[in-house]
């Protein structure tokens, strides 16, 4: 999953970035809200974060850009103000939820994994299919109740798949997803995680879960258990 964290103080945005990364989300980060305007406009990503206070640009504004040009993903807001009034104008602009400052990281990590969860679909921090369970909120996955040890760029590239279970994700998308904007992205590194996730996950080549969609990209094939 690829976050955008838009924050003008370099401390916070340093330790937004540290923070989220240890949690194996891919970030990247800028400081100005006309930059910020262009990024999500232009960028594929699966969260924004963003300070309302901003050069060049409010956030507020920025959140009206994004939503203006159709960018659809989750918003969460920072703000100082602890009044009523700027948290409703954040929501009004198009924000999902709003985290006000200072905070633990504990909270923000907290309220990214739900609205990443509510953007797909899922209720829960723990998605099963079949023998699979993926643990977003412990960042860990499990087959048949044991957990399976993955790299970060293998759990980004399962849980990008398991949270689009049944849809064929393109290998531009998944990419686009897993990596900066500035990573020298090779197909054929994709390629090797996809094949070390699928020895990982059914050795014994029973279950499946990963499909080749030939020509199109991959699909987690797994349906959800109940």
């Amino acid at each position: 999953m690829k976050i955008l964290v838009v924050e003008d103080d370099p401390d916070l945005r340093r330790q937004l970035v540290s923070g989220l990364s240890g949690r194996a989300y891919t970030v990247e980060d800028c400081g100005d809200g006309n930059e910020a305007l262009y990024q999500g406009s232009e960028f594929e990503y699966d969260l924004a974060i963003v300070d309302i206070g901003l050069p060049g640009m409010s956030g507020l504004d920025v959140i009206r850009g994004w939503r203006k040009a159709q960018r659809q993903f989750p918003i969460l807001i920072l703000t100082a103000r602890g009044d009523w009034q700027d948290k409703v104008e954040g929501l009004e602009a198009g924000a999902d939820d709003y985290l006000v400052k200072p905070f633990h990281m504990e909270e923000l990590n907290a309220r990214v994994n739900a609205l990443l969860r509510r953007a797909a679909g899922h209720a829960s921090p723990q998605m099963t299919f079949g023998l699979i369970t993926l643990d977003t909120v412990a960042r860990a996955v499990f087959v048949n109740g044991s957990e399976i040890k993955l790299t970060s760029y293998e759990y980004r590239t399962l849980e990008y798949l398991m949270v689009h279970a049944g849809k064929t994700i393109s290998k531009a998308e998944l990419t686009e997803h897993l990596y900066h904007q500035d990573y020298d992205r090779d197909s054929n590194v994709l390629e090797v995680f996809v094949r070390r996730l699928r020895q990982k996950l059914d050795p014994d080549q029973t279950l499946h879960p990963i499909m080749t969609v030939r020509g199109l990209g991959y699909r987690f094939a797994l349906e959800a258990s109940e």
